[in-house]
């Protein structure tokens, strides 16, 4: 078993497919079987495929049938370790969309295939090279040229879809590939996957220091100590909102007792009562559950008074009174307004 580079082009482009085939016999003749297609992995994880086919043998994917990670070894990669994932719902979820795709192409490549054996069609007695521009658009519009064969000629046209090569690229629906320099005794598969996972925190971290609340962009600053202070002041904005998340997540339709799935490839599943929430819109109290947007809006509303009485020296100030939910949110953050 080893990988097969193949290099083909439709128009001016060039396309580049990566395949993991087997030899086999036929009597007198030898035929090459593709096993999978691994286009979509990282150019590293190819070659640590193509490495670990060399150097160690075949690549199971049988080994996915029952299990949804698995880990290798590559020599180009000394002392790390990959891990190999399958998700199957992110497997679904490709499937769909590059069905999807398929079909939205088809679509618009009947179209095509109308117009020029329609005597009243605009490319009706056209030449190869008209037509061929305008089924081009649309196999690169959808991104999904690879998987039709197209039949091009002056007058004619017709399409299929490349049943074959959508197969192959179906089989690693859902596989991505982890690399890690920790020892397998300090670190297990499963953790790698976990660890990885917790990345979405840091994402997230960034999405919120970008949102109108925080506005790290746009610096009006020029010296580095200057920048240096405004993006420290943004994290340090940021901290205090994590920490108000945190404690406010009873109210917000955040999960406040996320489950921990058994396998770590799989999706988190929302608990019990972030299910409640969500399909209710309020809390347990009864409260109305809000985004943490619509919370700090409705805190906000809340001020201090300053009267002066009129022809007097005398004068107080007045605070807004609290509604439940805000008297709960102070609770929760431990406040006394």
């Amino acid at each position: 078993m080893h990988v097969d580079t193949i290099r083909r082009r439709h128009g001016e482009r060039e396309y580049v497919s990566h395949l993991v085939r087997r030899s086999v016999r036929e009597g007198k003749r030898v035929r090459k079987e593709t096993i999978a297609n691994i286009s979509r992995l990282p150019a590293e994880a190819i070659e640590a495929v193509r490495r670990v086919l060399v150097e160690a043998g075949d690549l199971q994917l049988s080994l996915f049938d029952q299990r949804n990670l698995a880990e290798i070894n590559a020599a180009a990669y000394p002392g790390e370790r990959l891990v190999v994932c399958r998700n199957p719902h992110v497997a679904r979820e490709r499937a769909r969309k590059r069905e999807a795709l398929l079909a939205g192409t088809e679509k618009e490549l009947a179209k095509v295939k109308a117009s020029v054996e329609n005597p009243r069609g605009r490319l009706h007695g056209k030449p190869a090279g008209p037509i061929g521009e305008r089924a081009g658009r649309v196999v690169n519009r959808y991104k999904v040229a690879k998987h039709f064969r197209l039949t091009i000629d002056d007058g004619r046209f017709d399409y299929q879809r490349d049943e074959h090569a959508i197969g192959e690229e179906a089989a690693l629906d859902g596989f991505y590939v982890l690399r890690t320099s920790l020892a397998a005794d300090s670190l297990s598969p499963q953790a790698v996957v976990r660890a990885y996972k917790l990345l979405r925190h840091a994402e997230r971290a960034f999405r919120a220091m970008k949102s109108p609340e925080l506005e790290i962009r746009p610096i009006h600053h020029h010296l580095e100590e200057r920048v240096r202070a405004h993006v420290f002041l943004c994290m340090l904005a940021y901290a205090i909102r994590f920490e108000l998340e945190q404690r406010l997540a009873p109210l917000l339709f955040t999960d406040d007792s996320p489950l921990a799935p058994l396998d770590p490839v799989a999706p988190a599943e929302l608990s019990t009562s972030a299910k409640k929430k969500k399909q209710q819109k309020t809390t347990s109290d009864g409260l109305p559950v809000s985004s943490f947007r619509d919370l700090l809006d409705t805190l906000a509303t809340l001020c201090r008074n300053h009267i002066h009485l009129h022809g007097t020296q005398a004068s107080f100030e007045q605070l807004t009174h609290t509604n439940e939910l805000q008297q709960r949110a102070f609770q929760l953050l431990d406040l006394t307004p």
